[in-house]
């Protein structure tokens, strides 16, 4: 694939299903990762891979989340938070390592892990593969990263749903480039 038509032309995939990417091609997925820009080399970064009874597993964490953060959620709510992560046979959690620095600010290492989640979701668009970035509440809720072993200074930059595309890729809309881009002075 032409690197330039598959950065002009990637885009999510709602719908996917199996297979995902195998070990090899996880490796390369994890190769194009470690090419984020990262001031200092510091590597900001991690991954938690959630595959095959994972991924029910995250279902029940998101549900228990979800529990604490609204103890009223009835049955039916707390199913749908349970079906979420079984979208896609497989799920790579980023998380941002974040590290005290005195030339290197927090920003600039959350950045590069977000980097590193987009080089990710290239390279899976480069083996045939498709994704999507989700957050949402569950990447930002206490629960959820204690219950991923995240420890203090870590924390999530996303899940990235990853599989093989169901139905064909949505158009993408063409953008103005004009609307974001002009000649400084």
């Amino acid at each position: 694939m032409d690197a330039l038509n598959l950065l002009t032309t990637r885009n999510s995939a709602v719908k996917l299903a199996a297979p995902g990417p195998n070990d090899r091609e996880l490796t390369a997925l994890f190769a194009a990762a470690s090419r984020a820009p990262d001031h200092g080399r510091l590597r900001p970064w991690r991954f938690l891979l959630i595959r095959d009874s994972s991924l029910s597993a995250l279902g029940d964490l998101f549900a228990e989340a979800a529990l604490r953060r609204e103890p009223t959620l009835a049955e039916p709510e707390l199913a749908r938070f349970r079906q979420q992560p079984l979208r896609a046979p497989l799920i790579i959690v980023v998380v941002a390592c974040l590290q005290d620095h005195p030339k290197i600010p927090l920003i600039e290492q959350q950045l590069s892990a977000g980097c590193a989640a987009h080089g990710m979701l290239l390279a899976a668009e480069a083996l045939g593969y498709a994704g999507i970035w989700r957050t949402g509440a569950n990447a930002f809720d206490a629960h959820v990263m204690a219950g991923l072993g995240l420890s203090a200074n870590e924390e999530i930059s996303g899940f990235l749903y990853i599989g093989s595309r169901e139905g064909r890729a949505k158009p993408l809309p063409e953008i103005a480039m004009a609307d974001y881009v002009k000649d400084w002075r």
